[in-house]
């Protein structure tokens, strides 16, 4: 297979870089050549790059290389297109295939609404309040349940032509193909089902045990770990709703006051928060119980003993970390595919979806109930402990040499064709 050379083209975004990197290892094991590359400012922003032998890196510039995407992305929302430079980029490579950083779930949804034939979108059930989308292996998913693009009130509407587009080059193209950050056995029917309109590989779980191959766009804090090593096993909620989400002051409030009432110890990940809010949190909450730091390993945190819970956007990322670390979770999604995502946990039995008010704001009496139920020992947090156990169990059985993901990724680098001259 040394003929290989994957050029893996990667968005600058921490929900793309580490399971692209992992991927990356993967093929290496395979015996092919693999190039790392994403946008210049993206490359810059990477703190440490990981050491993985035979891997080479490489950037291109998006016309933005001081990193100011702002202008970028308007024009994106206008041509509705990637860069030109990215598109330059793809024109000498002999085939284009796509990493799915969503779950299979949420491919299925986007192709129910943007498919070139019967879509669903801005179609009058499409758009019902009362809409029930039956997939298969899963209960009905209601208006709620549905990536928040979708929606009639969507403020992100303009990134649907592109999905639209890419969802039926996928369906006219019997070559293309997309590889999803998911194992066989967590959504098996839903991949069955997806694979009679389009070709789909589950190739996931994408990540390790540890962090060894991760890397940051942030500074991690050092302060976490000796804080977590003088907890107790299983008593720590970990809270993080990932790098893009910024949370409005009131979601940070009624959070906040959830987790001081639920008087249980907590790790919270802030990137950014108003200076007035920080002092009054600062000044009522004790390290004992509760430290707030900027950036961490996620997958570092969440396979620590201490930790018993997990406070989460439920992106998938996040989604399938948890699982691998065996770790329940309240779902507080904001957008995107983190509704569905927050509909699959319930599905799995792994957590509980924290319910918001006509606002969209979660308040504290809601964090307190479901961190109580995901915490204390009664029926349903049991339950949900053994689910996660049992999912991290199959998820980490998937990551193992010989799984059906390896031998997925194995077939799928065989059935390219090299291009001769």
């Amino acid at each position: 297979m040394d003929e290989h050379h994957f050029l893996l083209l990667c968005c600058p975004a921490q929900g793309h870089i580490n399971p692209t990197l992992h991927l990356a290892k993967l093929l290496l094991r395979l015996g092919v050549r693999v190039t790392f590359a994403t946008f210049v400012s993206g490359l810059r922003r990477i703190a440490t790059l990981p050491t993985i032998p035979g891997l080479h890196f490489a950037s291109f510039s998006d016309g933005n290389d001081d990193g100011n995407n702002s202008q970028l992305l308007h024009g994106r929302d206008e041509a509705r297109r990637p860069p030109e430079p990215l598109q330059l980029a793809l024109k000498p490579i002999q085939r284009a295939r796509s990493l799915s950083t969503q779950s299979a779930t949420v491919i299925a949804v986007y192709h129910r609404f943007l498919k070139a034939h019967d879509g669903l979108f801005n179609t009058e059930l499409g758009n019902s309040l009362n809409i029930s989308l039956e997939l298969p292996g899963l209960p009905p998913l209601k208006y709620e349940d549905l990536p928040s693009i979708l929606l009639p009130t969507s403020p992100h509407a303009s990134v649907v032509p592109s999905f639209q587009e890419h969802i039926q080059n996928l369906e006219q193209d019997p070559n293309h193909c997309v590889l999803i950050n998911t194992f066989d056995a967590l959504e098996e029917d839903v991949i069955k089902a997806l694979g009679d309109f389009m070709n789909v590989v589950a190739i996931g779980p994408l990540m390790e045990h540890d962090s060894s191959i991760s890397c940051d766009l942030f500074e991690r804090s050092k302060d976490y770990l000796p804080w977590l090593n003088s907890k107790p096993d299983g008593s720590v909620i970990y809270v993080s709703f990932g790098s893009l989400a910024v949370l409005q002051k009131k979601k940070m409030e009624e959070i906040f006051h959830g987790l001081m009432e639920s008087r249980r110890p907590f790790l919270w990940v802030i990137r950014s928060i108003e200076s007035e809010l920080e002092e009054k949190m600062n000044s009522s909450l004790s390290e004992e119980q509760g430290l707030i730091v900027q950036w961490c390993s996620q997958v570092e945190v969440l396979c620590h003993q201490a930790v018993g819970c997990f406070l989460t956007h439920c992106g998938w990322n996040s989604t399938m970390e948890s699982l691998v670390a065996g770790v329940p979770v309240v779902a507080c999604p904001q957008f995107s595919d983190q509704t569905t995502n927050a509909k699959l946990v319930e599905v799995w039995g792994t957590g509980v979806k924290a319910r918001a008010n006509e606002e969209g704001v979660v308040e504290r009496e809601e964090i307190k109930k479901c961190l109580e139920m995901v915490m204390e020992g009664g029926e349903k947090g049991d339950e949900m402990r053994r689910n996660a156990n049992k999912w991290k169990g199959l998820a980490v059985e998937s990551m193992e040499y010989g799984s059906s993901g390896k031998t997925n990724l194995k077939h799928f680098v065989e059935s390219l064709e090299v291009r001769t001259h």
